[in-house]
């Protein structure tokens, strides 16, 4: 099914299905991580897998991420990719179905259980970010530029934020759309959607309150950590595994130095392309087995 659109809260969600009409698969909205559209190089293959097993899969560019329309509200970036997987999901009367990501999109597939569990039948997670230095990261990478830009110079410099230049060249609707927020209205934004990056007590992931874990009910299966990621730690994925009762924590599939090997691969000029997502596909086994069981 090639990519469609659909309009949620004022800008167009770009999307695509795969699996065939004719199947009774049940669907699975899968999410990939930071702001990287469903193009990103790994996420395919998982969703290929997953229809292999009988299933159906929503990818989609999240608010901000690939070809879809920049957006600026709510909360934090995951609460507003929360209510826009909410409204997708509805629109395409697709749910209640099961929800799954990796880093980012385990967050905002969290967040989406938390805040509408009536449209989650099961939720698969892996590659949670928490901690000192993984909130640090994200806050200083997505947010603080953007931030300095429009104290510098309005909304002319955040529209030349390399970020925002790539959702420009992927959507050059987004240069208007960029250009046309009000300054001192979006430096407030920044700031509150920065905020949620400061780790605090009683917030295991970033900008969420632990006691919204009481919200999740469903069947979850939590792929933890590697070892020594400090993007996504161990230690997150079992606090998580403590505040989801009854979840299922497994080993990660992939070596416990993947996500390290894959940084150090991109960083020396080795792999020419993105590679921090090609190590998903190995989970396809472990998700099957778990939604078949479940």
């Amino acid at each position: 099914m090639p990519n469609k659109k659909i309009e949620i809260n004022g800008g167009n969600v770009v999307y695509e299905i795969l699996g065939a009409k004719n199947t009774e698969g049940e669907f699975i909205a899968l999410t990939p991580g930071g702001r990287f559209s469903k193009d990103i190089p790994g996420l395919k293959p998982l969703a290929r897998k997953l229809v292999e097993g009988g299933y159906r899969v929503l990818l989609w560019d999240r608010p901000n991420c690939g070809k879809s329309d920049v957006q600026f509200y709510g909360q934090s970036e995951s609460h507003m990719r929360a209510e826009t997987l909410q409204q997708l999901i509805t629109k395409l009367g697709i749910g209640p179905c099961i929800i799954a990501g990796g880093s980012g999109g385990a967050r905002d597939s969290m967040l989406t259980t938390m805040l509408y569990p009536e449209l989650v039948t099961k939720l698969v997670v892996w590659n949670i970010v928490g901690g000192v230095y993984g909130s640090f990261v994200l806050g200083s990478y997505y947010i603080v530029p953007s931030i300095l830009a429009v104290r510098g110079a309005g909304m002319k410099a955040v529209a030349k934020v390399p970020e925002w230049q790539e959702r420009i060249t992927e959507n050059p609707d987004n240069e208007a759309r960029i250009l046309s927020q009000d300054p001192d209205q979006f430096l407030k934004l920044m700031l509150r959607w920065l905020n949620a990056f400061v780790p605090k007590p009683g917030q295991t992931i970033p900008g969420v309150e632990d006691e919204m874990f009481d919200n999740i009910t469903v069947p979850t299966l939590i792929i933890r950590g590697g070892e020594n990621d400090l993007d996504h730690p161990k230690r997150t994925s079992l606090e998580v595994s403590c505040l989801i009762k009854g979840s299922k924590v497994i080993d990660p599939p992939w070596p416990e130095d993947a996500w390290e090997r894959a940084g150090e691969a991109r960083a020396s000029g080795k792999v020419k392309r993105f590679n921090m997502f090609d190590t998903w596909v190995q989970a396809a086994p472990a998700i099957l087995d778990f939604l078949k069981k479940s």
